[in-house]
């Protein structure tokens, strides 16, 4: 039996359609609401579950929609970087599109939503919001508004009977789409962010291309999503060269030194280091089990959206020793290493000089090994200490920039006579073996030598992965000035940074001063003098009597 009941009009209305009516109003005036009643079309087996984020980049979604307009232009650039799993493709590509459509009657808008692969994830969002469109429930409450054009309802592309469309695309395959709405969801995977060719065509397509895919050059938005994968990825291109989003930026755990506020004036309301951001969803076990697989890059960029964990890589900042007196202590032996890259186009890679030279700490370090003596019928342990100055590696000067041949080989020079360098090391490609001959026709008469070095088939992390225990072990020092911050930050970010010419020089010239014998770790002193310490049997009988 239907039970009718008045209206405010006095026409009589059942209870099911005005509890639709409810549900309607509810979700046009809060995007929010309607994810959460229309969760179970896409969803069906997984109950929704809400986060303060959620509200977060919804109220900067809604802003767009309502066409907010800050003091010098329209609110229509929004960065969002969020960790996975926490609905930012649902949110933007899904839910949104549909909201607009439908609850908020502006079913004209087009949208050019692209990733890196269109195969999964356009396609699989292209297909949640069809599935919320043509639902029963969304038709009965905003079918009069939306209903897909039969003759344009594809996977990846479809439109409704207005002219609004929805096309699914891959980032570099948006040559002759236009939208109203471009989402850029994930430009990057992990393996083309690690690829700097496959990364920069990426960044490239976003610069060139996406600016001329919007139907109106002023008031059409574009909305990037995705997760930090590396210092120049596309997310980093946008906030280095202030390209004017407003950025979102919340990491799974909270960092009080990148606190998020937005152009909005809504900011994280977190307010205890490392308070989680969905324990609801991702609870402090799960989170710590996830960090323990990932590894330090993969959840510093991923979780914190900081493509270098904090304190650094394979280079942690606090492993570098400071030197904090006026004079370099007397050096042993004095190597600079060169990385080449002869050109003044800013486009290029940068020429790198770094300056190394080795000393003894002045301090005496203590180290114990246990050794066995023999003692009657046995063997006893016991433990002896050594005492003894350790080698230690002090930067004693570094520059980058990009010179044409004659300046590089000058400046080289130049910092060789100034630091006293015993040897100079150049890797050795095709732009290394022309500055080589260059310094030695010209400066074969100083005092330092000119070396090729051959890295083989050995890559750039490879590298330095190899010297990292000399950082680890307090081995490396550093002064106070602003070149040598220079190389510790660009060690600090690599594999994730955009140049890498510094670090290049820093792990040739100590894998060579370590392939010389010259920097050896304290636990290799005493390991040599125990083998030439170690009981070899009874001597042999003299020649001739004593």
């Amino acid at each position: 039996m239907t039970v009718a009941i008045l209206h405010y009009d006095g026409q009589p209305l059942d209870i099911e359609r005005q509890l639709m009516d409810i549900s309607r109003a509810v979700c046009e005036e809060d995007i929010v609401e309607f994810i959460r009643q229309s969760w179970h079309i896409i969803e069906p087996a997984m109950p929704y579950v809400h986060g303060w984020h959620i509200d977060f980049i919804c109220q900067h979604l809604e802003a767009i929609t309502d066409g907010v307009e800050l003091s010098d232009r329209p609110y229509n650039r929004l960065l969002v970087n969020v960790p996975p799993g926490t609905m930012k493709s649902l949110i933007t590509n899904v839910f949104w599109p549909a909201w607009e459509w439908g609850p908020r009657n502006m079913p004209h808008l087009r949208y050019v939503c692209a990733a890196h692969k269109v195969e999964n994830l356009s396609a699989r969002d292209s297909r949640r919001m069809r599935q919320i469109i043509t639902s029963d429930w969304y038709q009965a409450r905003w079918g009069d508004r939306v209903s897909l054009a039969r003759d344009q309802n594809e996977k990846l592309n479809f439109q409704n009977e207005v002219g609004g469309f929805r096309i699914a695309t891959a980032i570099t395959s948006l040559t002759g789409i236009r939208g109203d709405r471009v989402i850029i969801d994930d430009p990057h995977s992990v393996d083309s962010a690690s690829s700097e060719a496959l990364r920069e065509s990426e960044v490239t397509t976003f610069l060139e291309a996406i600016p001329t895919r919007l139907t109106d050059p002023i008031h059409s938005a574009i909305v990037v999503i995705m997760q930090r994968l590396h210092e120049q990825d596309v997310s980093g291109v946008i906030l280095d060269k202030e390209l004017g989003y407003d950025h979102i930026m919340p990491p799974m755990r909270y960092d009080p030194t990148r606190h998020c506020v937005t152009a909005l004036g809504l900011e994280d309301p977190r307010s205890e280091e490392g308070e989680l951001l969905f324990p609801a969803r991702f609870p402090q076990v799960v989170v710590d089990r996830d960090e323990r697989a990932m590894g330090p890059y993969a959840s510093a960029g991923q979780f914190q959206q900081q493509p270098t964990p904090r304190g650094g890589g394979v280079i942690k900042v606090d492993w570098w020793q400071p030197w904090n007196r006026p004079e370099f202590p007397p050096m042993d032996f004095v190597v600079a290493s060169l990385d080449t890259a002869y050109t003044t186009k800013q486009e290029n890679d940068f020429s790198a000089l770094t300056v190394w030279g080795v000393f003894l700490s002045n301090n005496t370090v203590a180290q114990a090994t246990n050794v066995a003596r023999r003692d009657g019928e046995g063997f006893v342990a016991t433990e002896r200490v050594y005492q003894e100055g350790t080698p230690r590696v002090m930067l004693v000067a570094a520059w980058q920039e990009r010179l044409e041949l004659p300046e590089l080989v000058q400046k080289v020079a130049e910092t060789c006579r100034e630091r006293g360098v015993d040897r100079l090391l150049i890797e050795s490609k095709a732009s290394g073996l022309s500055v080589s001959q260059e310094l030695r026709r010209l400066y074969g008469h100083e005092d330092w030598a000119v070396q090729l070095i051959n890295p083989g088939a050995i890559d750039k992390l490879a590298r330095l992965y190899s010297v990292q225990h000399l950082f680890s072990e307090g081995m490396v020092y550093a002064p106070d000035r602003h070149w040598s911050d220079l190389v510790i930050r660009q060690c600090e970010v690599f594999p994730k940074g955009k140049h890498d010419d510094l670090v290049d020089t820093t792990s040739q010239a100590l894998r060579h001063l370590r392939d010389l014998g010259l920097l050896t770790r304290s636990a290799e002193r005493i390991a040599d003098i125990d083998e030439q310490m170690r009981h070899r049997g009874r001597p042999p009988e003299p020649l001739y009597p004593g």
